[in-house]
């Protein structure tokens, strides 16, 4: 799809207004986000998503609305996955919950510029080498192995048991040769201290956010070019998957634990674009292979998602039912037991025998 300048131009200023409204109507103020604000602007984002990918149906057909929108769902739920790591990013740095869609916003930002790079060099190596497609696809269906052992060797999390986040090397660096301050002063990013200039918790988590955002989603460029190799398709994809990202958080909330299959569901989608992307370099290698169509995709990528997201709340569901009634059966059982004049076990009595012998 040629696109020209002009097009580029009045895009991205149509994304920073529409940046710059959403900042101004609800981030501004630091607040602790509602379910019903974060539900509204999720869907705001989702509505304007569908209108730009019905634009592109309008006035450049079928087949770059197809691509945008496979490109859309599959760079959300992608993003989606990078939601649990931003969790444990906010309870490492202990960032106060009335400031944390600040750190969202510009966190975000920070990856979307980021990914902007990414996807300009991914673009030009595709334009120039076509074997690229080769090394692109060997990498996702690489990533969707080593995703899929990894949910399988980790299962679920026991209750009350968190994973904790580590900071990479960039960060790390940045925090011992920057002096900054071991508490937050509101949305500062630096104060005066002592008459130095120090850097507050704030800027950091912002990068950490961006920085991570990019590191953890560096399959999801080459996802997004085995469904389009049209550079303004992948950047405007990234960019409403990403900009509803920060209410999302705030909607989802608990329920990215209930989300057990979510990783099966992202590594058969990474495994099926891998192919696609394999198939794809040998039919432009002069090899007679069928290729996947763009509603074929789309199609596979909707269905897997609905699928992980119904298995998810089912298993979840049964968890929670089962340790529901473990724990009533606990309760029944220690009421029988007082009845029948037996402590319960861990009662009173049993913390008195060791003072008692003790005694002795």
């Amino acid at each position: 799809m040629d696109v020209s300048l002009a097009l580029w131009g009045l895009t991205i200023a149509g994304l920073c207004a529409l940046i710059a409204v959403d900042f101004l109507v609800g981030g501004r103020k630091p607040h602790d986000v509602s379910l019903k604000e974060a539900g509204l602007w999720t869907a705001v984002w989702v509505v304007l998503a569908g209108l730009f990918g019905l634009g592109l149906l309008v006035f450049r057909g079928g087949r770059p609305a197809g691509e945008f929108f496979a490109g859309f769902v599959t760079e959300k739920a992608l993003s989606v996955d990078n939601l649990f790591v931003f969790v444990l990013i906010m309870a490492k740095f202990a960032v106060p919950r009335v400031l944390q869609q600040r750190v969202l916003l510009v966190g975000v930002l920070i990856a979307l510029v980021l990914r902007a790079v990414f996807i300009a060099a991914g673009a030009a190596l595709v334009a120039e080498f076509s074997w690229v497609f080769y090394l692109f696809g060997a990498f996702l269906v690489w990533t969707a192995w080593k995703l899929l052992r990894e949910a399988r060797a980790d299962g679920a999390p026991a209750a009350g048991e968190e994973a904790e986040f580590e900071e990479n090397r960039l960060l790390k660096a940045i925090e011992r040769r920057i002096p900054s301050t071991d508490r937050f002063h509101g949305t500062a990013l630096f104060v005066i201290d002592g008459g130095k200039r120090l850097v507050t918790p704030m800027l950091i988590v912002m990068l950490a956010i961006g920085v991570t955002d990019v590191l953890f989603a560096l399959d999801s460029i080459p996802a997004i070019f085995g469904l389009t190799q049209d550079p303004y398709i992948v950047f405007t994809a990234n960019a409403f998957a990403l900009m509803g990202l920060r209410q999302l958080y705030f909607l989802l909330g608990g329920l990215l634990n209930r989300l057990v299959h979510l990783s099966y569901g992202l590594s058969v989608i990474l495994g099926f674009i891998g192919v696609k992307l394999v198939l794809h370099a040998l039919h432009e290698s002069g090899a007679h292979v069928p290729e996947i169509s763009v509603p074929v995709s789309l199609g596979v990528i909707g269905g897997v998602l609905a699928v992980t997201t119904a298995t998810s709340l089912i298993a979840s569901g049964r968890r929670a039912e089962a340790e529901g009634t473990a724990a009533r059966d606990d309760v029944v059982a220690d009421m029988a037991a007082v009845e029948a004049g037996i402590e319960p076990e861990g009662g009173a009595g049993a913390e008195a025998e060791p003072e008692t012998a003790a005694r002795g």
